[in-house]
């Protein structure tokens, strides 16, 4: 293609994204005015219909895994929900975090629960829909509650030996963890403790909240409505285990899925009908209490299809926007200009940046700068862990700030908050960007 029709492709797939996000339309229609502009570019321009069905359909299936986790999550939500994990998690925890900084307590122990878990959609749905539960009955803002979730669930993708992510990143930069560790510590530290610091002071606005009705309210209604006990909690205690032995996320939400439907079988007295209902259709309660009704509600499975929907045009974009050559052609101009250090460090993040922008996909964010710069820092003289470090603080974790992007549509969809909601209050993925730019005009980290 020639460079004139390279940026109108760019324009013709970026623009009905924007126009659905705008108008609060079903990304779903995007992606196939995206993808269709861009199949008639390429052919206008000699790639046959053969090769671009090749890309999407390679594109497609590589990711087919991705498929089966967010229907879990759907379904993992529901039956923590039904099997009363999720209240019970609430109840206890409305009770020993009286008194506390809520927003800060939050802040760590996401923190640590997503660097366990390795995944930070997989935390959010399930501690995170607790902590969100906890946190309206101490009357704080949901938005505000997923803003500080999504801070510390996103910090898995980040550093979490587990992650998937991660070990893309490790795997394509030709790292080890314990050199991607020891390099992440210079920008992660200064990031968390500036992150805890906000989160404390904006959390002592919310510690005067006359919340204690609206706790009462939470609490005796789930007693009332479930069966609770502190054994409940070895459930998600078991699947953060599983976790940290290595187990693969899907299996590891399987296991949820199973243990749960187990426990709301015996405990909750639900019927195998009435579950897979919850399981497909969602959960909801229809009790006297506005709160419990409003607090323990879910999608299921079916609420997930539409996610998968928009994966699959995401990753149908992005495959075709490689195979046919154009994110190499946008992408070699900025790398061969790069003369010193800190440009390399700042197109890097610039490059890995715009990628997920662009395809939706902290993926293509993560591979495409790591195999066209390896060279370029070998080159120069400057370690691949600084390459690794300076993408997981920029791609991966500005993912969830585009309402476009496959983590937030999942995580709108769990919380029933959207981007343009939570985005202020997630400042990690603000932070670590700045502290990385900060970082490329220092020449010994």
């Amino acid at each position: 293609m020639h460079k004139n029709q390279i940026y109108v492709t760019l324009v013709l797939c970026i623009v009905p994204i924007i126009i659905c996000v705008v108008m609060d339309i079903s990304l779903v229609y995007a992606f196939l005015l995206s993808n269709t502009f861009s199949c008639l570019m390429c052919i206008k321009n000699g790639i046959s219909f053969k090769d671009i069905k090749s890309m999407v359909f390679g594109g497609i299936n590589e990711c087919k895994s991705l498929y089966n986790v967010i229907l879990l999550i759907g379904a993992t939500v529901s039956v923590w929900l039904s099997s009363g994990v999720v209240p019970t998690m609430i109840y206890y925890g409305l009770e020993y975090m009286k008194g506390m900084n809520f927003l800060f307590a939050s802040f760590i122990m996401i923190s640590i629960s997503s660097i366990f878990m390795g995944t930070a959609v997989g935390t959010i749905s399930t501690i995170g829909v607790a902590i969100i539960g906890i946190g309206k009955g101490f009357g704080i803002p949901t938005h505000v509650l997923v803003g500080v979730i999504v801070s510390g669930a996103f910090l898995a993708d980040k550093i979490s030996p587990i992650s998937g992510l991660l070990n893309l990143t490790l795997t394509t930069t030709e790292i080890t963890y314990k050199e991607a560790i020891k390099s992440a510590i210079y920008t992660i530290v200064p990031t968390m403790i500036i992150c805890a610091i906000i989160y404390y002071f904006i959390g002592t606005k919310y510690q005067e909240i006359e919340s204690a009705s609206a706790s009462i309210e939470l609490t005796k209604a789930m007693s009332s409505e479930f069966f609770m006990s502190p054994y409940l909690l070895l459930l998600p205690i078991l699947i953060i285990v599983l976790s940290v032995v290595g187990l693969q996320s899907i299996y590891c939400m399987c296991s949820g899925v199973i243990g749960g439907g187990i426990v709301s079988i015996i405990y909750q007295k639900i019927g195998i009908l009435e579950l897979l209902n919850y399981i497909f259709f969602g959960f909801n309660l229809n009790t006297n209490s506005k709160v419990l009704n409003e607090t323990l509600v879910s999608g299921g499975v079916i609420s997930m299809v539409s996610v998968v929907l928009i994966v699959i045009g995401a990753i149908a974009l992005s495959s075709i926007l490689q195979g046919s050559g154009i994110i190499n052609y946008l992408t070699k101009e900025m790398i061969d200009k790069i003369g010193n250090r800190k440009e390399l460090i700042l197109k890097t993040g610039i490059i890995s940046s715009a990628l997920t922008f662009i395809t939706c996909d902290q993926t293509i964010g993560i591979v495409i700068p790591s195999r066209l710069l390896k060279s370029k820092y070998k080159e120069m003289g400057v370690n691949n862990n600084i390459l690794a470090r300076t993408i997981s603080d920029t791609g991966t974790i500005i993912a969830p700030l585009m309402p476009w992007n496959i983590n937030a549509l999942i995580i709108t969809l769990v919380t029933g908050i959207s981007c343009v909601e939570y985005a202020p209050f997630a400042i990690l993925c603000f932070i670590a960007p700045m502290i990385t730019i900060l970082f490329a005009f220092n020449s010994k980290v």
